[in-house]
């Protein structure tokens, strides 16, 4: 994992579970803009599996457990999606609370990643 790179994925996590938070709120239902953040942060998931596959071929190996890292990053992998498909079949205002859980559990996922990658001693 790359400091700079989890801090950004936390950030934007946390920023679009608010934003889908507030827009369920406010009740709205699921749209484009919901979706969308959801479908960032999964990107940058994605990118950051890419990461994590070629870091240790580069001397940044993890220093905890890799296989507690590699089922954080694949439940938050899965659960974006798992999330969407939610909000697309129950359309109301209550999709967007689930996708803000799920974008808020994600920033608390990526955290635990980075502190077992950077900060655990095995």
């Amino acid at each position: 994992m790359i400091d700079w790179f989890a801090y950004v994925q936390v950030a934007i996590a946390v920023l679009a579970g608010l934003f889908c938070l507030v827009r369920g709120f406010m009740g709205r239902k699921p749209d484009d803009f919901t979706l969308g953040a959801t479908t960032v942060v999964e990107v940058l998931l994605l990118v950051q599996l890419v990461v994590a596959l070629l870091a240790p071929g580069f001397g940044n190996v993890p220093s905890g457990n890799v296989l507690e890292f590699y089922t954080y990053l694949v439940s938050a992998i899965i659960l974006l999606p798992l999330a969407g498909l939610w909000s697309l079949i129950e359309r109301n205002k209550w999709s967007n609370i689930v996708l803000a859980i799920a974008n808020l559990a994600v920033a608390v996922m990526v955290y635990r990643m980075l502190q077992i990658w950077a900060f655990q001693l095995a």
